[in-house]
Order: C-alpha cells, then sequence, then structure tokens
C-alpha cells in the first residue's frame, strides 16, 4: 500500500499506527516560519505494534531503549520549510531507524592465530631497526 512504510523484509508499518504533532519550526525563516507549522514530530508505539513480529519487537524494545519514552518511539523532522517534505522525512528516518533496530545482530568474530611465520618477520624486523639505531648511538674516537 502507498501509506505503509516499508522497514526490512516483509516487514512493513501502516499509516494508522503511527502518530503525528505539528509545531513551528525553529531557526530562520521570516514570517513564514512565525504562522506555519511546518516541523513533524512522528510517533511509533513500538512496544504495541502488531505490525512487528515478537522477535523483531523484543530486539527493537532492546536496541531502541535509549530512545524510547513508554515504549513509544520519536522522530522529528524540521529541516524543510514545508510540513509534507518534513512528514517524509521523518517516515524516512523511522524505517532507517527500525532496519537498524531490528537487523539481525553481526556473527560473533572467531579470532585466529597469528601465523609463525608473520611473527618472525615481525620480530625479525624490530631486530633489524633495533641494531639501526643502537649503531647510531655509538661513539666515534
Amino acid at each position: 500500500m502507498p501509506g505503509d512504510i516499508h522497514v526490512r523484509g516483509s516487514v512493513s508499518i501502516p499509516e494508522t499506527e503511527l502518530s503525528w504533532r505539528f509545531s513551528r519550526s525553529s531557526g530562520p525563516g521570516g514570517q513564514h516560519v512565525n504562522t506555519s507549522a511546518t516541523a513533524a514530530e512522528l510517533l511509533f508505539d513500538v512496544a504495541n505494534s502488531p505490525s512487528l513480529p515478537e522477535p523483531y519487537r523484543r530486539r527493537a524494545l532492546d536496541r531502541l531503549a535509549g530512545r524510547l519514552s513508554g515504549g513509544v518511539l520519536s522522530i522529528r523532522a524540521e529541516e524543510y520549510r514545508s510540513q509534507a517534505r518534513n512528514r517524509d522525512a521523518a517516515r524516512a528516518r523511522l524505517a532507517a531507524t527500525l532496519a537498524e533496530a531490528i537487523a539481525p545482530p553481526p556473527k560473533k568474530r572467531i579470532p585466529k592465530k597469528v601465523p609463525r611465520g608473520i611473527n618472525e618477520r615481525r620480530l625479525e624486523n624490530k631486530k633489524r631497526r633495533s641494531d639501526i639505531k643502537r649503531q647510531r648511538s655509538r661513539r666515534w674516537h
């Protein structure tokens, strides 16, 4: 549907689950900024959303814990002078934030042993460097 926000894979958020608040934008803009509510604040209830499957919801709540207020994610967009463009920017930011939050965790790094040849080469270079510096420091008589 055109009102849906595609997040990742088959997960998308319908427009009906979003709440909007509009206010005046801060910063310069002359008389226009003083009279029009162009800043858009998008509210999405992550904790109670039926669109997010349970494992994704748990992952999102865990990763976005610092940004949530009562399980609700708030995204504010006020960089454009038009309310419609700010709404689109907020939608895009919501999709990016949720996609990053529900992404599967990265694979664990398995530390490998350093090959003997590489270690020997490193030690040989250190010894060569040490010899050069030691020869420089000897006094001439």
